[in-house]
């Protein structure tokens, strides 16, 4: 299976650019790159106050202020520090870089600055990870609506970490494979001693959201992840991270890839099935016969 980035490619990329050219003095020429993301995110690279030596970087994400709930704003300065600037208009978060002062270790804060999205989402499960490491049960259950009918429920107990994902499946052949899909996962995941349980439910919430808003729907399912002290310690929380807040996008990525496999597989066959039926049709024997210069006459008995 194919693991997608946690980063952003466009991003750092288009940055690295920026700060190379600088250090190679290029001229500095202005930018203006609006860049999507999953969930609706947008990422803007633009400059300041139209200062070409001022790269300013700036991601909106619909549900940010859910996330300020559970301590985004802390987290992004406790990572970005200084860099942080007042958010550009329409946007939530606002990083600025100065050309004429590159730090030494720039590639690492080309990559953090990649990380943008993940770290303001890493907010909600640090919080919740460090209630389960202090054994503090009967927290208020965090709810994100990443999406509009999409949403993320995490939950700590004292010896556990719920994390529930409700999403919707467009078309009813999703449904189909996101089943097969969950229960392959689900296999996969015991022959892993350390890998968290993994349980899906199709239209009906788990018992965690019951006498809840979620929803009740024949296209939609729920995902949920228990998450042990194992993957919630100090020294693994941020590979569990990067991994769950990226399962929606997994889950619907590949069952795209699969819909695509097998719509190739049904082409692939029909041309064979093709080939067969044109090699098995007769030939036409006409009683048509020309004679030596060219002329045609039927003979006739």
């Amino acid at each position: 299976m194919i693991l997608l980035e946690i980063n952003n490619r466009v991003v750092e990329e288009t940055l690295t650019v920026k700060i190379r050219n600088a250090q190679a003095g290029v001229k500095n020429e202005s930018i203006d790159v609006t860049v999507a993301d999953f969930d609706g995110v947008l990422y803007h690279i633009s400059n300041l106050n139209s200062d070409k030596t001022k790269v300013r970087v700036s991601i909106s994400l619909k549900f940010y202020k859910e996330l300020q709930e559970h301590g985004a704003d802390e987290l992004l300065k406790r990572e970005y520090g200084p860099l942080l600037i007042p958010p550009e208009d329409g946007y939530n978060v606002s990083i600025l870089i100065d050309l004429e002062n590159i730090p030494e270790d720039w590639p690492e804060l080309v990559k953090k600055i990649g990380l943008l999205k993940r770290n303001c989402f890493a907010s909600v499960f640090e919080k919740y990870f460090d209630f389960q490491e202090r054994g503090e049960e009967g927290q208020t259950r965090a709810v994100i609506h990443y999406r509009s009918d999409e949403t993320l429920y995490v939950e700590a107990k004292a010896d556990r970490v719920t994390v529930v994902f409700s999403t919707r499946f467009r078309d009813e052949d999703d449904v189909v494979i996101g089943k097969v899909f969950m229960q392959e996962l689900k296999e996969g995941l015991r022959a892993s001693h350390t890998a968290p349980p993994v349980l899906f439910s199709h239209r009906e919430p788990p018992l965690e959201l019951q006498n809840t808003d979620a929803v009740v729907d024949n296209k939609v399912g729920y995902v949920t992840f228990v998450l042990f002290p194992r993957h919630t310690a100090r020294n693994t929380r941020d590979n569990t991270i990067n991994l769950i807040h990226m399962f929606r996008h997994y889950l619907h990525y590949h069952i795209k890839c699969s819909k695509a496999y097998i719509h190739s597989r049904m082409r692939a066959k029909t041309s064979e099935f093709l080939k067969v039926l044109n090699r098995a049709r007769p030939e036409n024997k006409s009683t048509d016969k020309k004679t030596i210069t060219g002329r045609t006459f039927i003979r006739r008995d």
